[in-house]
């Protein structure tokens, strides 16, 4: 079992966090994120430290002492320095571009597929191929670079589609005579 919850999340300088009526809230230099807090967890601010304990011993209670702890951090962490996702575009023809609200990218589809970019989240484009997904929310970086990546997933034979640039696609060989 895990004990993540156990250890304290770290504040960084410039990084306030508030409870309020079961609410957090962690304010930095890139904006502000809101956390609901669950009943079966007590969350205290000690100095420049967030610590979560479990109001009871029971499952539910133990598993939303780790979930809340890692959900603190993720919340300190994007506030001060933010969350990255990128993705690498192969195949004759793939491309991307940034086209004011939305992402426009040609997947070998008949159409370009027009993808809106949604609040507090930053899309560029610093190549054709290359899409670089920013935000403070790591929950909606990921979805937003999953959304995308679903599109068109990386084929096995010849490797075409979108994909994350730390990630590995295992390569199928083709039909022989």
């Amino acid at each position: 079992m895990s004990r993540v919850g156990k250890y304290p999340v770290e504040i960084p300088a410039g990084v306030q966090i508030a409870v309020v009526e079961g609410i957090l809230t962690a304010k930095g230099k890139l904006g502000e994120l809101r956390l609901p807090l669950t009943d079966l967890v007590e969350t205290t601010i000690e100095g420049n430290k967030v610590a979560v304990a479990p109001k009871s011993g029971d499952q539910k209670a133990r598993m939303m002492w780790g979930t809340t702890r890692a959900l603190i951090a993720n919340m300190v962490t994007g506030v001060s320095t933010g969350f990255t996702k990128s993705l690498e575009i192969t195949g004759t023809g793939y491309r991307a571009a940034v086209a004011g609200a939305n992402l426009e990218m040609n997947l070998g589809f008949s159409h370009p597929v027009i993808y809106p970019i949604p609040a507090g989240i930053k899309i560029s484009c610093e190549r054709p191929t290359a899409i670089k997904v920013e935000g403070i929310d790591k929950r909606l970086v990921g979805q937003v670079a999953a959304e995308i990546r679903a599109f068109r997933p990386p084929e096995p034979y010849k490797g075409k589609g979108a994909r994350y640039t730390d990630e590995t696609i295992r390569r199928k060989e083709g039909k022989k005579k």
